[in-house]
């Protein structure tokens, strides 16, 4: 019986995990006698739960218990200290490469906290608050941006790129887009394993220009993949901005267009993002069907440390978004407005927790600048479980060219 099974699966995985009958409404026609051509529909309006202010404007979505809202909000002060002068140090060359997340702190934060530690998460590169969130360290990710000998990934991603399995965090990888088909088929695996969780993915508006965007949306449709796509859409896909993307209305007009389940949200409001995450993920569980969640927001630093905004964003290109932004506000004031209501944080705690993590990046960049890069060995690591004889005979060839050039390669600052 099981090979049975097995063999109906492969042969049409769709069926194999779709009901028998579809709703009459998916045949069901609606005829007109007019001519009628449509570009828009109804504009999706965006989900919001607390004012820039931190007061809560619909108080049944006010859900989140004291001891995890100082945790989400500890991480977004933690990113955001550590954006600046992490930032500062490639600027100072101690570290290659970095990115920031500023002003968008609360849509990884917040959706981080309302899915579950064993839901799978395929980021892009802006997402290290989530890992925060998890329980790596800041120690841990200044040694993967330092790449020194104490990485998880021994020196040979670039930084931001960060990849952790003891926290289901799938390793960042550099070509736009690819990771939302891979959590498309993340998200098969888990509906063809009946598990309660989830793939989730995180992608900019940018991304969805990307070619994979639309059949990872397509397949996780057809095939009920148990994936969130969780799309932050800050505005900016490096110097290009949302109008020059798309006409349409956002990335959450896309949704519906592939039969998923779909909700805008203010990016900026950390009860709208944990609310409308917590739902998506509810709903992908009790229906084995993928859900998408639009996070607006703003990128307000730079691309990345390879980039320069004021080159793009001048004077005149921001006046158009000045009433956006008087809207959306700033993520860690409106949280903390809302802290300071509920008297779960006084402003000298809030000045302390500050200085604590601005102290705690320092050290943790001391402490990773003072450790010497992988060792040289390494590079032959984890290709295959036993080296090949090539791969020995490469090795050798390498060892004793580095014997032969020891003072040229600087080899005290490798492990040994």
């Amino acid at each position: 019986m099981r090979s049975i099974k097995f063999t109906n699966f492969i042969k049409n995985p769709r069926r194999y995990f779709t009901e028998k009958n579809h709703s009459s409404e998916f045949y069901k026609q609606y005829f007109s006698t007019e001519c009628e051509f449509r570009k828009t529909t109804e504009k999706f309006k965006c989900f919001r739960v607390m004012d820039l202010s931190g007061n809560i404007i619909n108080p049944k979505f006010e859900n989140i218990e004291k001891e995890k809202a100082l945790k989400i909000f500890k991480t977004m002060v933690q990113i955001h200290e550590a954006d600046v002068r992490l930032n500062m140090a490639q600027r100072e060359g101690k570290i290659s490469f970095y990115m920031t997340c500023t002003g968008e702190e609360a849509s990884t934060t917040a959706s981080m906290a309302a899915l579950d530690d064993k839901d799978l998460i395929f980021p892009q590169y802006r997402e290290a608050a989530g890992l925060l969130y998890r329980g790596i360290t800041m120690q841990e990710m200044v040694h993967e941006l330092t790449c020194n000998e104490k990485t998880a990934g021994k020196g040979r991603q670039m930084p931001m790129h960060f990849g952790f399995k003891k926290v289901n965090y799938v390793t960042v990888s550099s070509p736009l887009c690819t990771q939302v088909p891979q959590a498309s088929g993340a998200g098969y695996h888990f509906r063809a394993q009946n598990s309660k969780n989830i793939a989730v993915t995180y992608f900019g508006e940018g991304a969805a220009s990307e070619g994979d965007f639309h059949p990872a949306l397509n397949f996780a449709a057809t095939l009920k993949a148990q994936t969130l796509f969780l799309c932050r859409n800050n505005m900016y896909a490096i110097s290009t901005p949302v109008d020059d993307q798309y006409h349409g209305d956002g990335i959450a007009a896309r949704g519906p267009a592939y039969g998923i389940n779909t909700i805008r949200v203010d990016g900026n409001d950390v009860f709208a993002v944990y609310n409308a995450v917590k739902t998506a993920r509810e709903y992908i569980i009790s229906n084995k069907a993928p859900a998408l969640v639009e996070i607006m927001s703003y990128r307000v630093g730079d691309h990345s440390t390879s980039d320069f905004s004021k080159m793009y964003r001048d004077d005149v290109e921001m006046q158009k978004w000045n009433e956006y932004l008087k809207n959306i506000g700033d993520p860690i004031q409106r949280f903390y407005g809302y802290l300071l209501k509920k008297n779960w944080i006084t402003e000298s705690e809030y000045k302390n927790l500050i200085d604590s993590v601005r102290e705690e990046v320092r050290e943790c960049l001391k402490n990773s600048l003072k450790l010497k890069k992988p060792s040289v060995d390494s590079l032959f690591d984890d290709v295959y479980e036993t080296l090949t004889p090539n791969l020995v005979e490469q090795k050798a060839q390498l060892k004793e060219h580095l014997k032969k050039y020891a003072d040229v390669y600087e080899l005290d600052n490798y492990a040994s």
